[in-house]
């Protein structure tokens, strides 16, 4: 994975070299002199993320209400700490 970083100035003039170096690794924008945005392609991106789904959507799928869900009884439940 290559590591790129450009200022914001060089990046609003090669915006297109800017994004194909992302697909290469990330691209550190700077402002300044310090880093402040960072460029990814999508993949790498979907890769950080996880990509996961959330419950609420998948709950809000159509067909998602006939679904059954079984939760599992705990049977070691949490204690007070003792502190003495």
């Amino acid at each position: 994975m290559t590591i790129i970083t450009i200022s914001s100035r060089e990046f609003n003039q090669h915006i297109s070299e800017a994004k194909k170096a992302a697909n290469k690794g990330p691209v550190f924008i700077t402002d300044r002199g310090r880093p402040a945005h960072v460029l990814l392609s999508m993949k790498d991106y979907q890769l950080l993320s996880g990509n996961g789904q959330k419950i609420a959507d998948l709950l809000a799928m159509p067909g998602s209400e006939d679904l059954e869900l079984e939760i599992p009884r705990m049977r070691d439940l949490p204690r007070p700490a003792e502190l003495s």
